[in-house]
């Protein structure tokens, strides 16, 4: 994500503020002139209207810019955060799961919330204020040497050993407040990890230890906080005390040289009020640089979470396979995996290795195998959230490295072992991947997965709301509502990570029989742990070590397979099941 290129977006809305700005700070700097004109029309005793109506339409125009100003510069910042949001989602949404698998999620959270909106200070607030101040600041200054020099340079030297000490306390606001965002970013990480695991750490016993913890983080992130509070803190004071010595000294030396003739009082006048103009864009500079340093902090944290890897865009997919070719393929094999081999990074042996199986157009295969034989693997190569490091994966005899995501997943189902739901309604979860969906559509796949009478009986129906997680639902039904979505699309190839592990035994014979008749018309393609799973199945892949050990039906593998009938007898199911 490039920041320049955001900023530059709306690079009208910051430019007429700033210039907005910057003539509501010459209006600033007419004022003292003019005051100083009233002050000689009334020493003369010449006629007043003049200057009182002159100073009274500075003080409207000087109030209108400036409201203007910070309106434009606060819509611009807006905009940019807008921007950086939609942006940084946009490359979450399509990150590699290798890769935002590495990530924290609550420091993902806090990087496109917090950090996008103190981002959003730096680049608008911040730089309009330096660019306003400064130039303040540079005008009290001419102003200020035209008056007096001899004052002027009395005053520079105050004011700027103030300044160097209110600069080198900027640097150290910049370093601190990298250490607060990441104290920050390590508290919402540790939150969101208990919120998610909340009933295993009740029925642990755990509260105490949990709050324990957070309280250490939190405290760390108040403390690194206090510390950027301080050293901001110590900004203003610096650029008082420097004000108030120069301050002194010009009124000082001043009027001992009014008293002689030297310096008329109407120039000392002017100037002193130069000066008390020039504290105020002096400190808000410095105070903006602060500022600046610590969204610099969060725009390097933004940045950083904006170059996670990307999945192949639709339009970088090249279709290389021969569509005469594709289709006489089609015709015999829905799935395909030739000589795949994939490995997670860090890991020392791949998680699947030289595999090598066809599956038909229709059906049912069912994939059984130790834990960490490489099943889910299988899964993630089919919907490509993760490529191969050797060998190909096709779909209907073609590439699935060259085809569009979209088309790719449009084709398949997936329903994963913890069927996740999401906040919302039931209609909102069910027609999540096919918003389109037709009422008989929508009946046709809750009857199928076994739900018309569980949703009859929900207060609200279709409507009613969900908690996170699908809370509301039992374990099966949120289960059995994830089949149903995935049944919605109508899908060529329909992945179930052992969707009935959560199914009571009525409502698994119902899906296990609605999944027979969906075999009719697609390839269902099920991780099994359960022998009633398997037994019903056209066909079945024994997966062992990320190898392909065997394939069959149940009673060939029961006479020949030896891990098979292992886990027949011991993991799947009670040896009643099989009887």
């Amino acid at each position: 994500m490039n920041i320049s290129v955001i900023v530059r977006r709306h690079r009208l809305l910051l430019g007429v503020g700033i210039f907005l700005g910057l003539l509501g700070t010459a209006a600033t700097l007419l004022q003292p002139l003019l005051i100083g004109d009233l002050i000689e029309a009334v020493a003369l005793d010449e006629s007043v209207t003049r200057p009182i109506v002159l100073i009274a339409g500075l003080f409207a125009a000087d109030a209108l810019l400036a409201a203007t100003h910070f309106y434009l510069i606060g819509r611009a910042g807006e905009n940019i955060v807008l921007d950086m949001r939609t942006t940084l989602t946009g490359r979450l949404l399509h990150s590699r799961i290798r890769e935002f698998n590495k990530l924290e999620h609550g420091d993902v959270f806090t990087r496109t919330v917090s950090d996008t909106s103190l981002a959003r200070v730096a680049l608008s607030s911040s730089v309009a204020q330096m660019i306003t101040a400064g130039f303040t600041s540079l005008g009290c200054v001419i102003v200020m040497a035209w008056i007096d020099w001899r004052l002027l340079l009395v005053t520079a030297v105050c004011l700027g050993v103030a300044s160097a000490v209110a600069l080198g306390l900027a640097r150290a606001v910049r370093k601190v407040a990298v250490t607060n965002r990441e104290d920050t970013s390590n508290y919402g990480s540790g939150l969101l990890r208990i919120l998610s695991a909340l009933t295993t750490v009740k029925a642990s016993r755990a509260e105490q230890r949990e709050a324990d913890r957070l309280k250490e983080l939190a405290d760390a992130a108040r403390d690194s906080g206090v510390r950027v509070t301080r050293l901001s803190a110590m900004l203003l004071p610096a650029m008082n005390v420097g004000t108030q010595v120069s301050l002194a000294v010009v009124i000082a030396w001043g009027m001992a040289r009014t008293a002689t003739g030297a310096l008329p009082i109407e120039d000392l006048t002017a100037f002193i009020m130069y000066l008390f103009y020039l504290v105020s864009p002096l400190v808000m500079l410095f105070m903006s640089i602060g500022e600046l340093q610590q969204g610099r902090a969060a725009i390097d944290r933004v940045r950083e979470l904006a170059v996670v890897e990307q999945e192949t865009t639709d339009d970088e997919a090249v279709t290389t396979t021969d569509d005469g070719a594709a289709k006489s393929a089609a015709a015999d094999v829905s799935i395909e995996f030739d000589r795949v081999t994939f490995a997670y990074s860090g890991q020392p042996a791949p998680a699947v290795q030289e595999i090598s199986f066809s599956l038909p157009p229709v059906g049912v295969t069912a994939i059984v195998g130790p834990s960490g034989a490489g099943k889910t693997t299988l899964f993630q190569l089919i919907e490509r959230f993760h490529d191969p490091d050797q060998g190909t994966v096709r779909i209907a005899g073609r590439d699935t490295a060259t085809m569009p995501l979209t088309e790719l997943r449009g084709r398949i189902g997936l329903v994963e072992q913890e069927a996740p739901l999401m906040r919302g309604t039931v209609r909102e979860n069910l027609v999540y991947a096919q918003p389109d969906a037709t009422p008989d559509e929508i009946d046709e796949a809750l009857r199928a997965a076994h739900l018309t009478d569980v949703i009859a009986a929900l207060p609200d129906g279709m409507d009613t709301e969900l908690g996170e997680g699908g809370h509301g639902l039992s374990g099966g039904q949120r289960q059995r509502l994830a089949v149903a979505r995935a049944l919605l699309t109508k899908p060529e190839v329909l992945l179930l990570d052992e969707a009935t592990s959560n199914l009571d035994s009525d409502s698994e014979n119902e899906l296990r029989n609605a999944l027979v008749t969906i075999g009719t018309r697609c390839q269902v393609l099920t991780i099994a742990h359960r022998v009633s799973t398997t037994i019903g199945a056209d066909h079945i892949l024994v997966v062992e070590g990320g190898r392909l050990r065997d394939r069959g039906s149940h009673a060939e593998l029961m006479d020949r397979d030896a891990t098979y009938r292992r886990l027949v007898s011991r993991q799947l199911a009670p040896a009643e099941a099989v009887s």
